[in-house]
């Protein structure tokens, strides 16, 4: 079991897709549940900064000639539909959980594989499909930091956190899935994460444990 519990002073916090065009309510791709979410994401960001842990906000960006986008909705842009494009507001993350006005996304820089900097210790990465492993750097960028531990929050269970949370166990990262700070989840999916060893916590939880690691400093 020591193999799999968090270790908190090495985590950071990933937040997944939690972008206008997937989140606010009458956006193109709106998944439900997602903007009910997002001040349990807040309350986590708000002591992961405070206790200045690092935060990667991992995103979605489509070029509208879809030669990035996964061919399930590929067609899709193609035709015209405008999802997460780079440089508009649809692909900017929900405002409530950015540090400051200022941190606008830097789509040239993202879709380069860079990682952006938006405020202390928190940055912005784009992924190409579902796994915010796949073609990234993420896992020498965790690496390098000395990073053990993934707590993940953010958009849509089903598709990129569950496809990313496999791929970190896969890399023998420990993970926590906040289950309140994640739309569509569901029971039988819990069951599946436990199953290979995530912690299932809430936000509150998390927020006692990183207030008492504190204490013990």
């Amino acid at each position: 079991m020591s193999y799999t519990n968090p270790n908190w002073r090495n985590s950071v916090l990933v937040t997944i897709d939690t972008q206008n065009d997937f989140s606010l309510p009458g956006a193109p791709a709106e998944i439900e549940g997602t903007i009910d979410i997002v001040p349990n994401m807040k309350k986590l960001l708000t002591i992961y900064r405070k206790y200045e842990l690092p935060i990667i906000h991992v995103i979605r960006l489509y070029k509208s000639d879809g030669s990035n986008v996964d061919i399930c909705r590929r067609e899709a842009v193609r035709s015209g539909l405008h999802i997460v494009t780079p440089e508009t507001e649809g692909a900017e993350l929900v405002a409530e959980i950015t540090p400051n006005n200022n941190a606008k996304i830097n789509s040239n820089l993202l879709l380069k594989g860079e990682f952006q900097l938006i405020g202390s210790n928190e940055w912005v990465m784009y992924k190409p499909r579902w796994g915010a492993f796949y073609n990234t750097n993420l896992e020498q960028f965790l690496r390098t930091k000395k990073v053990d531990t993934l707590v993940f929050s953010g958009c849509n269970f089903p598709n990129c956190p569950r496809t990313s949370i496999y791929q970190a166990s896969e890399r023998d990262f420990r993970i926590v899935m906040v289950q309140d700070a994640m739309s569509q989840v569901y029971e039988k999916g819990i069951e599946e994460m436990k199953n290979i060893g995530v912690n299932v916590l809430e936000s509150n939880e998390i927020k006692d444990i990183l207030r008492a690691h504190e204490k013990l400093k």
